[in-house]
């Protein structure tokens, strides 16, 4: 019997370099199914609780009181295994409760008939006074509306000093998507168990879940995941007799009058991410001829550059200017990164979306926030939002190529590829300019011969890798530049 359970992300970023594997609440389910046909003692209920327990134990030393609020299924029945273990320990154990135990899964009942032989004390209400709160109400359970009771219960969690374990998943998140209902409980540490689940990792999840932490519960999974966690690019160091050829050549187009920094962010960032060369090609007016923090940069006009063999990033700040650049850009570069206005100029037009489609398999990533996502999808950003998985795979298929859909929990999708999502990365991305060095460092990354998949993973990992250290409050663009 396993009880070992082992911290996946801190506050701070993941806490192994490792990749894991991310199983949905129907693929649960057939998991829990399985495993509950071949006979198991200790059952999955009791290993559960006893993790659980353990867990608590270890999270919270000092408890005296516990108060664990039970919901009607598999989570309470969790919740009130996990409470039998703490009364044997000398824990004060208060369970609320609303239903009737007779009710409840059979497993679920028996755990009630131990927490009850225990001698935990039960009431319907919130105790007056608890050291630290488990939360074992739904789970990856039907995220139907909370009736008031349990409204009540998790509005008192969330105000109260005690600390909250929430069991599987915080009750009011949804486990797929990672989208939070309008009564949210908001954890400082979940144990999830059997499986990880997707939304724990993006969305709302990583805001509401606070630390993350794992149990298989001792049972061995070979069913294929609907995404992976990602874990940490391996690092390859530079041959000796390689040159600047060796790391390839990239072209950042963009940057209308008003707008420069952009492509000054993103080509500042290919640089500092290894390509051999890269070239600017600003559309503005006043475009400069020099960067005098990064004299390494070339300036050029686009039309008279020979930029076909280059890796070419083109958007950033392109304004409508670069409307007219893309459909020559979208027929001719061999490798491209589209994002933030070139995004916007081919969300306007269906045979700009055609020329997209139909580029090389392998050719072309794009960058999209939610809103450019949302533009592109022809729906709002909160749908996108609602569920940024399926979004991302769905811009993935329809325009064949990678998408790497930013924000919290940022999700990479290729056709016929399993989702990945970043563990990296924090709100200290949330300042102007990041999106551009985000976009450089993928062309940096193309330009070295990565595939495209691994180009976007890659790149996206270390861009949030930099925030997780970085000491300060905000991490502006031109720090992080500086940073990879």
């Amino acid at each position: 019997m396993s009880t070992n359970s082992e911290r996946v992300c801190a506050a701070t970023g993941p806490t192994s370099q490792q990749a894991w594997p991310l199983f949905d609440i129907a693929s649960t389910r057939a998991l829990e199914t399985s495993a509950a046909n071949r006979s198991r003692v200790p059952s999955m209920m009791q290993t559960a609780g006893l993790a659980l327990a353990r867990l608590t134990l270890a999270l919270v030393p000092h408890a005296r009181v516990v108060w664990v609020a039970c919901g009607p299924g598999n989570n309470g029945g969790d919740g009130l295994e996990a409470a039998a273990h703490l009364q044997a320990w000398g824990k004060q154990v208060v369970v609320s409760l609303v239903h009737e135990p007779g009710k409840s899964p059979d497993d679920a009942r028996g755990a009630w008939d131990a927490a009850h032989t225990a001698g935990v004390r039960f009431t319907d209400k919130v105790p007056d006074h608890y050291d630290v709160c488990i939360d074992a109400l739904f789970g990856i359970g039907s995220i139907r509306p909370m009736g008031a009771t349990y409204a009540d219960w998790v509005t008192h969690m969330n105000a109260a000093p005690a600390p909250t374990i929430a069991v599987d998943v915080p009750s009011g998140l949804q486990a797929d998507t990672g989208a939070v209902g309008a009564v949210q409980v908001e954890a400082n540490f979940t144990l999830s168990l059997l499986t990880l689940k997707p939304g724990l990792f993006t969305g709302g999840g990583r805001d509401v879940s606070g630390e993350i932490w794992f149990n298989d519960l001792g049972i061995s999974v070979d069913a294929a995941p609907q995404a992976m966690l990602m874990g940490a690019p391996t690092q390859h160091a530079r041959r000796h007799a390689s040159h600047k050829g060796s790391y390839g050549d990239v072209c950042i187009v963009g940057g209308t009058s008003g707008m420069t920094g952009a492509t000054l962010l993103a080509a500042r960032s290919a640089l500092n991410g290894g390509a051999g060369r890269v070239f600017v090609c600003p559309l503005g007016p006043l475009e400069p001829a020099l960067d005098v923090q990064k004299p390494e940069l070339m300036f050029r006009n686009f039309s008279d550059l020979d930029w076909r063999e280059m890796v070419l990033v083109a958007g950033c700040g392109g304004g409508e200017a670069i409307a007219e650049l893309l459909p020559h850009i979208l027929r001719n570069a061999k490798q491209l990164v589209l994002d933030a206005d070139a995004l916007n100029r081919i969300a306007e037009s269906a045979a700009l979306q055609a020329l997209v489609a139909k580029r090389s398999a392998g050719t072309t990533v794009i960058t999209p926030h939610p809103l450019e996502a949302a533009r592109l999808l022809g729906c709002t950003a909160a749908h996108i939002q609602a569920d940024r998985l399926n979004a991302a795979r769905t811009l993935a298929q329809r325009f064949q190529c990678v998408t790497l859909l930013k924000g919290s929990g940022s999700i990479i999708a290729a056709p016929d590829n399993v989702l990945c999502i970043n563990p990296t990365g924090n709100a200290k991305l949330a300042t102007a300019g990041t999106g551009d060095v985000l976009a450089g460092l993928i062309g940096a990354n193309l330009a070295a011969r990565q595939s495209a998949l691994d180009a976007a993973c890659n790149a996206v990992y270390r861009h949030g890798l930099a925030a997780d250290h970085w000491q300060g409050p905000v991490l502006n663009a031109s720090a992080l530049c500086q940073w990879h």
